[in-house]
């Protein structure tokens, strides 16, 4: 239940970076952690803390998101990213993220995440869809 969730309370995960998180534009001695993984990694770490406090009906939209990506991470390495509530009203929940590799901080983020109610969006969605098809 969203009751359970309270400011303080803290979730890690260790992520490997392997191909998929690493950019692709740069020689392949250069390959290091992307930006975009990055954010996807914190948003996914926590979705799926907040995720484990919650009844199977409901579940998260991510509605803001603000990351620093501070150092590179080669490819081949880890990080682990640290999440913190910083605080809960209604159904919003702000935190704080933290991504370290086995040397330094490499980035650092905020991340809010909406609780949603599952039926309640599927019908939504279904509703949008119908007016974009009749726009189109």
């Amino acid at each position: 239940m969203i009751e359970d969730i309270k400011a303080g309370m803290k979730h890690t995960r260790r992520i490997d970076i392997d191909e998929s998180r690493i950019i692709s534009h740069m020689d392949a001695e250069l390959a290091v952690y992307s930006t975009p993984s990055m954010v996807e990694d914190i948003e996914m770490t926590c979705q799926e803390f907040i995720q484990r406090h919650l009844p199977g009906e409901q579940n998260t939209v991510g509605t803001h998101v603000a990351v620093d990506h501070m150092a590179p991470t080669p490819a081949g390495a880890w990080v682990e990213v640290s999440v913190e509530v910083t605080g809960v009203d209604g159904r919003m929940v702000t935190m704080e993220a933290v991504v370290t590799d086995a040397i330094e901080q490499v980035g650092r983020g905020k991340h809010n995440r909406f609780v949603v109610d599952n039926e309640k969006t599927r019908d939504r969605l279904i509703a949008k869809r119908k007016k974009i098809e009749g726009a189109g």
